[in-house]
């Protein structure tokens, strides 16, 4: 459920919070914590009476006080703090990632759900978000069909990418110095640089890492059409070059020295500086793209 999802969330980031308080400090009054957690009364009060009965906090409404401090075991985990659509969303694009699906495949809504251990209903919504561009064609018995899609397409939505993307970026200058989104944007440049030197074993990895990068930057337009685009171009953008095999080590290592560079950019605030990382990016990336359209279409002439 949405709410449980919330409140684990919530109080994951009031064990952060919490983290450096000194044992026997005074909890901050739910007025406060509402505020800095950016949740409802009724969720903070779930918090903070969770944390009672763990034995993080003790007393007695606005005389709480820190008891002990938080452990990694009382955190929760990750997928338990993942809504069901992102948690299908990133379980789907790797199932198309990792089984080299192909335009023609079937989808099975069923075994999916199964699969990913969620309802028929979130893979029926899923889907239907993209089958109105014709990326995926609904059948009869819960199965789908992946289709490909033509240059024009591709170029159509690239134009609309940019525009995006762009806005995004210079948007995403202007956070403010203790926004999180610096430290997640760090925390990125840290597993670029990882994924950098480990890149001969494991190249399969940077689609995801690409996908929350783009991401990031796009979550910082505030505009919630250019987020809720974003899922299209995660499909196609993130994933449908994937079925182009060829060069894919070497193309995902000159994206990654790409990404560090425009991280760089981000990270001067400076708006030239971030115009030009973006579009020499986003270059690379539509060239790639449509180097794939023209290799999936070559495969499919084959006998």
């Amino acid at each position: 459920m949405r709410s449980e999802t919330v409140f684990k969330q919530t109080f994951n980031r009031a064990l952060d919070s919490l983290s450096s308080a000194e044992l026997k400090s005074a909890v901050a009054s739910e007025n406060i914590l509402k505020q800095s957690l950016k949740a409802s009364r009724t969720t903070v009060r779930k918090v903070l009476d969770e944390m009672q009965k763990r034995k993080i906090v003790a007393g007695v409404s606005g005389d709480r006080f820190v008891v002990r401090k938080p452990k990694k075991s009382d955190y929760f985990p990750d997928i338990e703090t993942v809504a069901t659509s992102a948690q299908v969303e990133s379980k789907f694009m790797d199932w198309i990632l990792r089984g080299d699906r192909k335009g023609g495949d079937v989808v099975n809504g069923l075994e999916l759900a199964r699969q990913f251990g969620v309802s028929t209903n979130a893979i029926r919504e899923y889907l239907n978000r993209f089958s109105r561009f014709g990326l995926i064609e609904r059948r009869p018995n819960s199965s789908w069909i992946i289709r490909g899609f033509t240059k024009e397409f591709a170029l159509e939505l690239f134009e609309v990418r940019e525009l995006f993307e762009t806005r995004s970026a210079m948007a995403f200058a202007t956070q403010s110095e203790n926004s999180p989104v610096w430290k997640t944007l760090r925390k990125l440049e840290s597993e670029h640089r990882v994924l950098l030197r480990n890149i001969s074993s494991r190249y399969h990895d940077f689609s995801g890492l690409d996908e929350r990068f783009h991401r990031l930057i796009n979550n910082a337009s505030n505009n919630r059409f250019i987020v809720d685009f974003y899922d299209i171009i995660s499909l196609i953008f993130h994933y449908h070059y994937q079925w182009n095999k060829v060069d894919e080590k070497q193309r995902n290592r000159a994206a990654i020295l790409e990404h560090l560079e425009y991280i760089e950019a981000l990270l001067s605030r400076d708006p030239k500086r971030i115009e030009l990382a973006c579009k020499s990016h986003l270059n690379s990336a539509r060239k790639t793209l449509l180097a794939s359209i023209r290799h999936t279409a070559s495969d499919a002439g084959k006998p």
